[in-house]
């Protein structure tokens, strides 16, 4: 069973994995993964649950983790007589369960990697000058951490709010987001002057397991978005206006385009959320084997505009 597919940033690559432990890497064709430029990455005892690109200014970098409770970061070698070979530059084993997550921050604070596992834990490692990785550890959620998602590095609000004479626009700032076992999502906020990780807000408002969140990309505009998916058959979009008002929860609705759903439930576990580049479309994956796309309308209501059989 394939469990995860991403795309590189130009898209000409393709990332897979799958149960059988191994990660897959396929040139892009005429639009097509082509099974004769393909790559098979070995190391992993045990279900690959997730892979990520990283930014290509790293380099033609991707992450995986997996079921035995590791992350590995794979490179592509770019010169040399192993030109075109993909190796292995870091294997992440702080965790003490399986990793079921991964995500890279956006490219603006460098190449950093967070990892959330059923250990409760979220991992974020550091790739620093001098070639070593640094891991800081999130304490995140007692019962098991399902998934983690990056905040724009852009500030809410940066892109129409006036700059004031004399003053700097505000640096990135790091920033995330984690789904859990215990029915929370909770977002981080790294700490410059103590250099940790510290809880910044707690979202109430699903009745089973968190299964994914995504927060969604932001160019400066005011609003942000956050999409949650759980085993309660509910997906949240959280929306919060500036930097001081309240995240406010609002459900999608699929009975409003079928009759066979009940208010605000989709008919299975939803599994995925995952935003467009513009961060206006988000797409579901549910366990029925349907992926819908949703979009908010100028009303400010979320309309699903296409629903695909996988």
């Amino acid at each position: 069973m394939i469990h995860d597919a991403q795309l590189d940033y130009y898209g000409k690559r393709l990332a897979t994995c799958s149960s059988d432990r191994t990660v897959k890497v396929f040139d892009i064709v005429n639009g097509s993964p082509s099974k004769s430029a393909s790559h098979t990455l070995k190391g992993h005892t045990g279900p690959v649950w997730q892979v990520a690109w990283a930014h290509p200014k790293f380099g033609n970098v991707l992450a995986s983790c997996s079921y035995d409770g590791k992350v590995f970061v794979w490179k592509e070698q770019t010169q040399g007589a192993s030109s075109g070979e993909w190796t292995k530059i870091q294997e992440h084993t702080l965790h003490a369960a399986s990793v079921n997550s991964i995500s890279w921050a956006p490219h603006e604070l460098g190449a950093i990697l967070a990892c959330a596992s059923s250990d409760g834990k979220i991992s974020v490692l550091t790739f620093k000058d001098d070639g070593q990785w640094s891991p800081d550890t999130i304490n995140a959620h007692a019962i098991g951490c399902n998934a983690v998602s990056w905040a724009p590095a852009t500030h809410p609000g940066s892109l129409i709010l006036p700059q004031q004479p004399g003053t700097h626009q505000p640096s990135a700032f790091k920033r995330l987001v984690s789904a859990g076992c215990d029915n929370l999502v909770k977002i981080w906020c790294f700490r410059e002057e103590t250099q940790s990780w510290v809880e910044e807000e707690k979202l109430e408002g699903h009745t089973d397991w968190v299964r994914d969140v995504a927060w969604a990309p932001n160019i400066g505009l005011p609003r942000s978005y956050i999409a949650t998916a759980s085993q309660d058959k509910t997906v949240l979009i959280w929306t919060k206006d500036s930097p001081t008002a309240p995240w406010v929860k609002t459900p999608l609705d699929p009975s409003a385009s079928t009759t066979s759903n009940v208010a605000g439930k989709f008919p299975d576990v939803v599994w995925r959320v995952s935003w467009s580049l513009a961060g206006n479309i988000l797409a579901v994956s549910c366990g029925d084997g349907k992926v819908t796309l949703w979009k908010e309308n100028l009303q400010g209501i979320w309309e699903c505009v296409s629903d695909l059989a996988s």
